[in-house]
């Protein structure tokens, strides 16, 4: 399962660089948001797929899970869609203030 996710984030990161190297401003957001995403599999696979109790003092259990994984799962989640509001955002005032589409050294409209 593991290696499944590990490809997954390898598929994710290739295509968010992808949409990273892009001209229009939409797909560069896109690709912040997918990288994000990407980042919060791997550190989700990083901190292992394992079963096991919630980590209470008064339970005996044979295994517990780890819960910094998914706490720093969710502060990332909650980082990555406050700057990908951000972005859209500043990319909305771009394109009130110019009154078209944001590019980044596109080619001029004829």
């Amino acid at each position: 399962m593991e290696t499944l996710i590990t490809l997954l984030v390898g598929v994710l990161v290739a295509v968010g660089v992808y949409l990273l190297l892009s001209k229009e401003m939409l797909r560069i957001i896109l690709g912040t948001a997918i990288l994000s995403h990407a980042i919060h599999l791997l550190l989700l696979t990083m901190g292992g797929l394992k079963k096991g109790d919630v980590p209470l003092l008064t339970e005996t259990a044979a295994e517990y899970t780890d819960a910094l994984p998914q706490a720093l799962i969710l502060t990332a989640i909650v980082i990555s869609f406050a700057v990908t509001a951000f972005l859209l955002v500043l990319s909305y005032r771009v394109y009130q203030e110019s009154g078209r589409g944001p590019r980044l050294r596109g080619r001029q409209d004829e």
